[in-house]
């Protein structure tokens, strides 16, 4: 592919005829020894809408926060109509050139529409005070929201860009695709017309999605500008011009979309095998059990629904999707976390009962969250006493703990996950990464669980750690443990011996061991 001249940046801010909206030169972002990027480039042309697609954890997120001036880069700049970005204090400045919409909403819902339009930019009638104005200074010392104009204002706003919503509406009110076009016409008044649009349908159904689409190329033929990032690639094919692909963190190609066919995308996105250990087969474990673990039409409106699995002891089970295919919700509801609105999880023959993540330890499910710092760790507490979270009727009786048998328990962990660690005592804070994550799963183990739900196990882990969690999950499904194996991550899943596909909150496909790489990561991305 022929590379294009890049216009030399113009340091008056004023855009350089025929240069991207926006673009990203030799950008490279480091968190400690973790490349999040390394040198890469995205050159988004106006009046073009453009996807960035990638599988998890190869730059996008990072690169949204330093294109939105979130967050500096180390290496190379940030580019808008060839002029370099504004320094990072200067909001204002970022708000005219780039906005997001994000997948979780930054509508307030207590506040009507014309609020959320014009936060902190409500327009004043100022008052003076009395001494001031006896002495002829006439200092501002208050003021009331002049509700009218405001409203005026935000109805012009919602005319100028066809949003179909009451500005007087209260935000909770609004459908999420309302509330999305209400951001959209947010960004638009402080005259930015590049818009990023991060996950735009994670929540909307098909209808949903295609008026979003009809606006979108509206807005778009009114000259605005789109950065479109979505885990659903024919979504790529539908509304995009251009596509860039990451991958580890790299750039890997751009490309018209319609000079790009769906498995060469798909191609680029997975690049070659995992670098981990050859997988040997397992001994295949007696089909005649009964289920350990099985769900039956398991559902919970707005995420998921008819959900039917089951994992027999000895087996390891995927269970796999998309950004919004439901996948983790399902987890998190076996363990207790999210609560069904429908359907059963069965444990060892017994329905579980309604009693949360106490109910699901006692009726024997280990989990293995998919944050191992807001959901996994107690960051202010002690190896020890982290390993031995889910066990304390073992630590002592009468409800009396024993540091004795607690830092023994802790010890046996250590040694079993090789966790580098100076000792029991020492704070979970200083550990490494990996060797946070190892503990997490040794607190999992330590009920001897006859279900172990594990939800993106080696997410944030080197190679090295990541391997040895994997032979940990492969001993436990060894001993007879039920595994779940919740993911997207291809070398999380290869050693089951099934893997389970969700789609739009839906089971939609299965492969047995074998599965080539393209193949699940096309059914993941509704390409199959």
């Amino acid at each position: 592919m022929t590379e294009t001249a890049v216009p030399e940046p113009n340091s008056d801010h004023t855009p350089v005829a025929g240069a991207p909206i926006a673009e990203a030169v030799g950008v490279t972002k480091r968190f400690g020894r973790n490349i999040a990027l390394n040198g890469v480039r995205l050159a988004v042309t106006a009046g073009r809408t453009h996807a960035l697609v990638g599988r998890n954890g190869a730059g996008k997120s990072t690169l949204v926060s330093i294109l939105t001036g979130i967050a500096p880069p180390d290496e190379g700049e940030v580019r808008f109509g060839g002029s370099p970005a504004p320094a990072l204090g200067d909001r204002d400045a970022w708000r005219s050139r780039v906005a997001c919409v994000y997948q979780h909403s930054t509508i307030v819902p207590d506040l009507s529409v014309a609020e959320n339009l014009f936060i902190n930019r409500q327009g004043m009638r100022h008052t003076a005070s009395r001494s001031d104005s006896v002495r002829g200074g006439g200092r501002v010392t208050g003021g009331l929201i002049n509700w009218r104009t405001m409203k005026s204002r935000a109805r012009d706003l919602l005319d100028t860009w066809s949003v179909p919503v009451d500005v007087n509406t209260p935000a909770r009110d609004l459908s999420v695709e309302n509330r999305q076009l209400v951001e959209i016409a947010r960004s638009l008044s402080h005259g930015t017309r590049f818009i990023i649009l991060d996950e735009p349908t994670a929540q909307l159904d098909g209808v949903a999605i295609k008026r979003l689409f009809a606006r979108i190329r509206d807005l778009q033929a009114q000259g605005v500008t789109f950065l479109f990032i979505s885990h659903h690639l024919d979504e790529t094919y539908e509304i995009c011009s251009d596509v860039t692909v990451f991958r580890d963190a790299r750039h890997i190609v751009t490309a018209p979309v319609a000079e790009l066919g769906k498995q060469d995308l798909i191609a680029a996105m997975t690049g070659d095998s995992t670098e981990l250990s050859e997988v040997v087969p397992r001994e295949r474990r007696d089909a005649a059990a009964a289920p350990a673990l099985r769900l039956e039409n398991l559902t919970r409106t707005g995420e998921f629904a008819d959900v039917a699995l089951e994992v027999r002891p000895g087996e390891m089970i995927g269970l796999a999707g998309g950004g919004s295919s439901g996948r983790v919700e399902v987890a998190e509801t076996i363990v207790g976390l999210r609560r069904a609105s429908g359907g059963s999880v069965i444990v060892k023959g017994v329905p579980l009962r309604r009693g949360g993540v106490r109910a699901a330890l006692d009726a024997g499910i280990g989990f293995v969250p998919r944050d191992r710092h807001d959901e996994g760790l107690i960051l202010g507490m002690s190896v020890a006493d982290n390993a031995t979270l889910t066990v304390p009727r073992r630590l002592g009786p009468l409800g009396l703990l024993s540091r004795h048998t607690r830092d023994a328990l802790a010890r046996t962990a250590i040694g079993n996950l090789d966790i580098k660690t100076e000792g029991p005592g020492q704070g979970v804070s200083e550990l490494s990464g990996g060797n946070q994550q190892k503990l997490v799963f040794a607190r999992a183990l330590a009920t001897d669980p006859a279900v172990l739900v594990l939800i993106t196990p080696t997410a944030g882990v080197d190679v090295r750690s990541k391997q040895t969690l994997l032979d940990v999950v492969r001993a436990a499904a060894d001993r007879g443990t039920a595994v779940l194996v919740v993911s997207d991550e291809l070398d999380d899943l290869r050693d089951c011996d099934r893997v389970h596909v969700m789609l739009q909150g839906a089971m939609h496909a299965e492969y047995e061991k074998g599965w080539d790489d393209r193949e699940l990561v096309a059914a993941m991305e509704g390409l199959d």
